[in-house]
């Protein structure tokens, strides 16, 4: 595959990568399966990954302002 941006190619790996869930809450996700291009900073996350990361943010508390999360699948 291909990085849209760049052209380089994009190899399988993880990454912790910061979510804004709200003007006060910050989630990070840790390993996080994506696909990262090999010449430029660009990622791509699948479609059921992002599935499930969202279903992850929507189980963030409204007081929390960091949480820090082991992404499992």
């Amino acid at each position: 595959m291909k990085c849209a941006v760049c052209g380089g190619e994009l190899r399988t790996g993880t990454t912790d990568l910061p979510f804004k869930v709200s003007d006060s809450t910050i989630v990070i996700l840790k390993e996080l399966p994506v696909f990262q291009c090999a010449s430029c900073p660009e990622y791509l996350i699948e479609d059921h990954v992002l599935k499930q990361v969202d279903a992850i943010l929507a189980k963030v508390e409204g007081g929390t302002e960091l949480e820090i999360v082991r992404y499992a699948a």
